[in-house]
């Protein structure tokens, strides 16, 4: 049984005590490809260094909306430059985070929109990232016809119609820990009507930890507790969902 996280931060400065155990904990727990996010100025060189090491690790690069205001001219070359690379297979993690207050929305949105552009000029999938900005997403992904390159909702947190409408533009939608979550019935809807050829699982580690370790540091191991949950709710074994959702990944980002 191989697993795929699809979203993960193994640069994370959590895991610089114990990094290379950690990632030998999610080998030995049956995660057999991963996909780091690098995300700004800081994270976007280790993320490359992490997919180079590795040959199961591959990389997302893009600007996060958090970060939006610190991006510059450059930057979105150095993106470009950095598609050409073996390992990276997505665009990202790009979007809209109205929850934490750093960058602007207009900003937000205007780096959003440049990336979009980007990926449809460099045809490359995209990872978006919406927190608390579900119809101002959905708008701009429509204008900027997103759609052409596809991609995911990493760390899908919509309702239905939300799904329906990311689905409809051809993207996947990615589901985490809050699937284990007992409260958290919106996700758990969603997947249960999800096609099975449209929805990965994640870790987002070291956050959104599944239960039962929720308040602890999350890490890509914790992916199979995900493909447990997944598994009751879809009524299927955990050894499909693992199959399923792996296919989907390798084909949606192309990794052979």
């Amino acid at each position: 049984m191989m697993l795929f996280d699809t979203h993960t931060h193994l640069d994370a400065p959590q895991f610089d005590e114990d990094r290379e155990d950690m990632i030998q904990r999610a080998v030995d727990a049956g995660v057999g490809r991963m996909i780091n996010i690098g995300f700004n100025r800081e994270t976007i060189p280790t993320t490359m260094k992490l997919a180079e090491t590795y040959d199961f690790i591959y990389a997302a690069v893009g600007w996060h909306p958090v970060d939006a205001i610190t991006m510059q001219e450059g930057d979105l070359e150095w993106i470009a430059s950095l598609c050409k690379h073996e390992k990276v297979v997505a665009i990202g993690e790009i979007g809209l985070d109205y929850h934490w207050d750093t960058s602007p929305k207009e900003v937000q949105h205007r780096v959003l929109r440049q990336q979009i552009a980007l990926a449809r000029e460099v045809n490359m999938p995209i990872v978006i990232h919406n927190r608390d900005a579900h119809e101002d997403i959905i708008r701009i992904l429509r204008e900027e016809k997103a759609g052409e390159v596809g991609g995911v909702m990493h760390s899908f947190s919509g309702s239905w119609e939300t799904a329906k409408s990311c689905l409809d533009m051809g993207f996947h939608l990615s589901f985490g820990g809050p699937i284990t979550f007992k409260n958290a019935k919106q996700p758990k809807e969603v997947l249960e009507k999800v096609p099975m050829d449209r929805f990965f699982i994640e870790t987002d580690a070291p956050y959104l930890t599944p239960h039962p370790y929720r308040g602890k540091r999350n890490e890509t191991a914790h992916v199979r507790l995900v493909a447990e949950a997944a598994a009751e709710i879809k009524g299927i074994s955990v050894e499909e969902i693992a199959a399923i959702t792996t296919k989907n990944a390798m084909e949606r980002f192309g990794i052979r």
